[in-house]
This record gives structure tokens, sequence and C-alpha cells, in this order.
């Protein structure tokens, strides 16, 4: 006997959505081989907040219903394989969005900025001011050689 189809709506970040036809045997692995063809490891599932890894589990495990949702993230890059060690990230989708290591440079370049003008401007900047720039640069400096040093 052919097994029940169920249809699962794909939901993805710019709030469009797609019908996906499967059968509750079919595993995660088959659904993105149908639904994205050549793109398999760039798309990530989540079905209610968990990131679905395991390419070989079968959509009847995750106890899916008709019209469930899956939220489908595609990235532009093909993942790398990930660091191992404690430091390594669990979920590859946080680690593709992290810009703290612009943080850095940036605030580098504004107090570097802030002390050109501070400089050649001298007239401009008032006592308070320049005891303010300069506490700021100190405890910004503790705070980096403090993060930094591990």
């Amino acid at each position: 006997p052919a097994e029940p189809t169920m249809v699962l709506r794909l939901k993805f970040l710019n709030d469009t959505e797609r019908l996906a036809h499967v059968r509750p045997g079919d595993t995660v692995g088959a659904l993105k081989r149908a639904y994205f063809p050549g793109q398999e490891q760039q798309v990530r599932l989540i079905y209610q907040g968990q990131l679905l890894r395991d390419d070989a589990q079968s959509l009847a495990a995750l106890h899916l219903a008709p019209n469930s949702v899956l939220h489908c993230h595609i990235s532009q890059h093909s993942p790398t394989p990930a660091p191992a060690g404690p430091r390594a990230s669990a979920d590859p989708v946080h680690t593709a969005l992290n810009v703290g290591s612009l943080m850095l440079p940036l605030f580098v370049l504004m107090l570097a900025v802030l002390w050109y003008f501070q400089l050649q401007y001298r007239h401009v900047f008032t006592a308070t001011a320049t005891t303010f720039l300069a506490g700021l640069t100190l405890l910004f400096s503790f705070m980096a050689f403090t993060m930094y040093r591990r």
C-alpha cells in the first residue's frame, strides 16, 4: 500500500512560503534533495526552534502534523567544516551571523579619528572633553586587553 502524503509549509526568512508534499517515511535529507536540488549543504531546516541536523532522520520521527511549518535558512556559502574542540560553535547559523569581530577595528578607528581631531583642532576640545576621551581610550584599552588576553 502506498504511504499517504502530507503537506508541509517551508517558510523562508523573507516570509515567503512554499508547500512541500512529503511522506512520513521520507528523511530530512530526501526533503532537502527534492526541494533544494544542488543546495542540500547550504539549507538549514528548523522545526519548533530546533535545527534539523540529521539528514537520515525520518519526518515521522519528528512528529510533524499536516501543515507544520519548517523554517528554511539558505546560506550563500557552502559550509566549512567546524573546528573541533570546546570552542567550536554548536550552531552554524549563529556562526555565519557573527559580526562581533568587526567591533574592535571599528572602535579603534573611531578613537583614532577622535584623537586626530583633538590634536588638529585643540581649540574646539575643552579640558573635560579631552579628559573624557583619554578615559574612554583607557577603558577601551583595558577591556580589549582583558578580552583578548585569553
